[in-house]
C-alpha cells in the first residue's frame, strides 16, 4: 500500500453518553500530543459529528505520505491508538486513512 500524500488519519469514536467534554478536552492535550512534531505531521484538527448522533467525534491527523503514519504508529499503524483513560470514555472507536493526493489545496 502507498500513497502520494497527504493522508489524512481519521479516528473516529462513539463516546459513552456524559463523556464528549471530558474526550475533546483530551484530544487538545494528550492526542495532539500523540502527532504533533513527529516528522511528517502537517497538524491536526478534532471535533463533534454532525451525522451520527450527539456522542460521535474524531480526531483528524494530517501527515506528509502513508510511510510518515507507519514510522509514527509501527505495525499497528491500521488500529487505534488509545491513550491511557480513553477506553473509560469510549463505546467504539475506527481508524481509517485517507490519501487526499492530488485533492489537497490547503
Amino acid at each position: 500500500m502507498t500513497s502520494s500524500g497527504p493522508v489524512l488519519r481519521i479516528f473516529e469514536v462513539q463516546v459513552k453518553d456524559g463523556h464528549v467534554e471530558e474526550l475533546l478536552e483530551n484530544f487538545a492535550t494528550t492526542s495532539s500530543k500523540v502527532v504533533e512534531g513527529h516528522p511528517g505531521n502537517r497538524g491536526y484538527f478534532f471535533g463533534r459529528c454532525i451525522q451520527g448522533g450527539d456522542n460521535m467525534v474524531m480526531f483528524v491527523s494530517i501527515w506528509d505520505d502513508l510511510d510518515a503514519v507507519k514510522k509514527r504508529f509501527g505495525d499497528d499503524w491500521l488500529v487505534s491508538y488509545l491513550p491511557d483513560g480513553y477506553e473509560d470514555l469510549i463505546d467504539s472507536c475506527s481508524i481509517r486513512h485517507v490519501d487526499v493526493g492530488s485533492g489537497w489545496n490547503i
